[in-house]
């Protein structure tokens, strides 16, 4: 997996990575060349104590050093270079994806493990190929050129090679073996810290309404010690891997002078020779030793790719149309006919031969108890998920051959729990209508009954707006997600219980302006009090996923038990009637 992600997203940096390669070929025999030219002025110049002849070939090797630091420095700034352009365009991709994801996919994954693997995974990919560049195109060559050169030195001598090189192979491949099972746990473990992370943050207030400190402190702190736990393993894996390497090196350092020793003593081998080859061996066992401390990156890596390649195989539920419809035929006609909604592995649909009009000019209010799938219901009009059955037309045109641009302009939804941006209330108000202008945002903030506390802000539209609305309330939190809504001025307007963080004074007055800015348009609420949706066109009662009645509030509270048992359950006879 690892291989074919990372030929893939290599492969528009071929020009790169062939200077890349030219320019440690270069490095590397250049480096191979050295013990050589040491060789040499020992047995040549030293020995026979000609000075002219150390001075000539000394400049030689300044010149041969001079190429091969040059060589080595183009070849790290490429090899970062396109590292990390790899990385960037890994990120990229997995942020494409989960952008197309629908609820369906981002309920599989879950949002921390999605975070993770973003960050954290594609940063572990995005180091091996650094590496790689820089420590493993360069192994190969002066480990092959290296055995070749020692050949040239001694070949007797050389026959240890045969011994130290497998020797070292077999312990490194072992430890290998026993990392890569234990980076998969490190990676989950990861997930699961970041998970508890997260909901302790977002729950803050929760934990301490409940007193939960102790509770939420204990659940983090078993999980980094899981975590810790499984990184200490993969450490010790780890540390196992240079002292085993160093050992192999020093006992074949002491091996090649012992039996070049008695091979100089007896005039088959000159000093020279011996010097040159103790280099070679180093330069072997040090492209071992550049090969094992890859090896060490590789089995976390290749589990931080199959993460990735998870994310980039896994297609959307909402697969956009293949030929998609740019018109609505009929303005903001909404319509769900025969709709069914199942989770996957769910025994039991959450919606149910669901069917409703919705037209232009008119409210449709959804209302029913806790789970009988109103939000779902919604959900389903703008593609968060498709339905598993059944149609969903919005302006004639199923919303699975409408083109996604369309029906993003067509449908204004404000969720049941609004969330905005880091930013500023303007940027959060233009986010669905950049060219909208400052005085089409105060109007919509005016119908929103969000004009008088955002001109009370310092800065007025520029106030800065925390990540996720965190310094202004909920209601207040409500009505700019309301605002934005109504600066898109679409023709489908829905919204999901978007009023229940008002005061009931709030909430008549929106409700009231709302009714004369959205005149024109489709409106449907989604609503647990009964006094939001009390005066709306039509009401539909769902109940357990099916709708079991539809009119209007008299008509349901003449004859419809489930709609009555709601709103007797808030309101007293006399104030229903």
């Amino acid at each position: 997996m690892l291989v074919r992600l990372s030929r893939a997203y290599l492969r528009p940096y071929s020009t790169s990575i062939a200077l890349i390669v030219l320019l440690q070929l270069v490095q590397t025999l250049a480096t191979l060349y050295l013990p050589s030219l040491n060789a040499d002025i020992i047995d040549n110049g030293v020995v026979k104590g000609d000075t002219g002849y150390i001075l000539s070939l000394g400049g030689g090797m300044l010149a041969v050093t001079l190429v091969q630091i040059v060589c080595a420095i183009g070849a790290t700034y490429f090899g970062a270079r396109t590292a990390m352009a790899v990385g960037r365009d890994l990120r990229a991709a997995v942020f494409d994806r989960v952008q197309s994801f629908s609820a369906r996919e981002m309920g599989h994954f879950g949002a921390p493990s999605l975070i993770t693997r973003t960050t954290n995974d594609v940063q572990q990919i995005q180091l091996l190929v650094l590496m790689a560049f820089t420590l493993m195109v360069s192994a190969p060559i002066m480990c092959v050129g290296g055995i070749l050169m020692a050949l040239d030195q001694d070949v007797p001598l050389s026959a240890l090679l045969l011994v130290i090189v497998p020797v070292l192979g077999v312990i490194v491949s072992l430890i290998i073996w026993r990392m890569r099972p234990v980076f998969r746990g490190v990676q989950d473990r990861i997930d699961t810290v970041n998970r508890v992370l997260r909901e302790q943050i977002t729950g803050i207030r929760v934990i301490r309404a409940f007193v939960r400190d102790d509770h939420e402190r204990e659940r983090f702190d078993g999980a980094n010690a899981e975590l810790m736990d499984v990184s200490l393993r993969a450490g010790r894996l780890m540390s196992l891997m240079f002292p085993s390497v160093m050992l192999v090196v020093n006992i074949s350092s002491v091996a090649v002078l012992w039996f070049g020793g008695h091979r100089i003593e007896s005039g088959d081998m000159e000093i020279g020779a011996l010097t040159a080859f103790l280099s070679y061996l180093m330069q072997i066992l040090m492209a071992v030793m550049m090969a094992t401390f890859m090896f060490m990156m590789v089995p976390r890596a290749e589990v931080c790719a199959e993460r990735v390649q998870e994310v980039l195989a896994t297609d959307s539920s909402v697969v956009p149309p293949v030929s998609p419809v740019t018109e609505l035929r009929s303005g903001g006609h909404l319509e769900l006919s025969g709709v069914e909604f199942r989770y996957p592995g769910a025994e039991e649909p959450v919606l149910k031969d669901v069917s409703l009009v919705a037209r232009p000019g008119e409210i449709t209010a959804v209302i029913g108890s806790t789970g009988s799938g109103k939000s779902t219901l919604l959900g389903l009009v703008p593609r968060l998920f498709d339905a598993t059955a059944g149609t969903v037309t919005v302006g004639g045109v199923d919303v699975r051959e409408l083109d996604p641009a369309r029906s993003a302009e067509a449908i204004g939804l404000v969720p049941q729990k609004p969330y905005l941006f880091s930013g500023t209330v303007a940027s959060n108000l233009r986010y669905g209508r950049p060219e909208a202008t400052d005085e089409e945002l105060w109007e919509a903030l005016e119908t929103a009954q969000a004009r008088d506390f955002v001109a009370s802000m310092e800065g007025g539209l520029e106030a800065p707006i925390a990540q996720g609305g965190t310094n202004v309330s909920g209601g207040q939190r409500q009505r700019l997600a309301i605002a934005r809504a109504l600066v898109r001025k679409p023709d489908i307007y829905l919204f999901d219980d978007s009023f229940s963080a008002l005061d009931y004074a709030t909430d008549a007055r929106l409700r009231a302006a709302l009714a004369r800015e959205t005149g024109n348009a489709t409106v449907v609420i989604v609503a647990q009090r009964v006094s939001t949706i009390r005066d709306a066109d039509r009401i539909v009662v769902l109940d357990e996923g099916r709708v079991v009645g539809t009119g209007t509030h008299g008509e349901l509270m003449a004859g419809n038990e489930t709609y009555r048992e709601i709103v007797l359950s808030q309101l007293t006879e006399e104030e229903a009637a």
